[in-house]
């Protein structure tokens, strides 16, 4: 029975090769370790029951050590960095023309304005969002020193 327990601990390792994820390696552990008992103990529902608890002792015991390495987490980078940023309107933004520019962090985006408005040139904006090749931005309000 041992060669069955090796040749699933195979077939799990070409599986988690074939995967991003890293739960089919402890699947092929789980049948080394059940190959280990199969020298000990012949009967097949024992090793299987050791397969099952040894694998899934093995995925939840070690699931807080993968999540440490989760490179799925959404860490804002490039433009999403943008959102709230204050900007330079560099040209004219009229949002009817559908024309505009701004600049930040010394690059130049086109430029919209949510509300139907020109926005002069030289006027300070905040950006509030970011549509594909498009900054929307807000006028930002002007405090009054009198």
């Amino acid at each position: 029975m041992w060669q069955i327990w090796l040749i699933l601990a195979g077939v799990f390792l070409i599986i988690e090769i074939a995967t991003t994820g890293f739960l089919v390696f402890w699947l092929s552990i789980g049948s080394l370790i059940s190959m280990v008992v199969s020298f000990f103990i012949p009967s097949v529902e024992f090793q299987t029951a050791v397969f099952v608890i040894a694998s899934t002792i093995l995925i939840f015991a070690t699931r807080p050590f993968v999540d440490k390495f989760d490179t799925k987490k959404v860490v804002p980078t490039n433009v999403y960095t943008l959102n709230g940023k204050k900007a330079i309107v560099v040209d004219e933004i009229n949002t009817t023309d559908g024309k505009g520019l701004i600049k930040v962090n010394g690059e130049t985006w086109s430029a919209l304005c949510d509300e139907n408005t020109t926005i002069e040139k030289g006027t300070e904006v905040e950006i509030v969002k970011i549509e594909g090749v498009k900054a929307y931005v807000k006028r930002l309000a002007v405090t009054s020193t009198k």
